[in-house]
């Protein structure tokens, strides 16, 4: 049951960063990605105060996943390493929050370069 209020809650959240993505190109245009740095800003608010709020009033694992993973996760994953990233500074693990960032980053530059390459030796394009 746990796994259908996930998914579920992932629809809604895939269904909400489409909806603020087509907002945001009518409200300013196309020329930068703007739906997408709303919705990063906007999860990353979201994950941190929602995972304080489930945590201070210990809400079960499955209304904590449900709005985290699904929600969240359909909304932007963005918001997840955001908050990963921010646990380990708070912590006192800076070594390892800077290499979550590195990694993430130049890891995700890396793939999407590969994927590309690919792509085009592929299509041959």
């Amino acid at each position: 049951m746990r796994l259908f209020w996930i998914c579920a809650a992932g629809a809604a959240g895939t269904g909400a960063r489409y909806l603020l993505t087509l907002w945001s190109t009518s409200r300013f245009g196309s020329m930068l990605p703007y739906g997408t740095a709303i919705v990063n800003i906007t999860g990353c608010f979201a994950i941190s105060l929602l995972m304080h709020a489930a945590l201070t009033n210990a809400w079960s694992d499955t209304a904590r996943l449900t709005v985290v993973t699904g929600v969240l996760g359909g909304f932007t994953t963005y918001s997840a390493f955001n908050y990963e990233t921010l646990r380990l500074f708070e912590q006192g693990m800076v070594v390892a929050a800077f290499g979550n960032i590195a990694v993430t980053l130049l890891g995700g530059l890396a793939g999407g370069w590969l994927g590309l390459m690919t792509g085009k030796l592929v299509l041959g394009r």
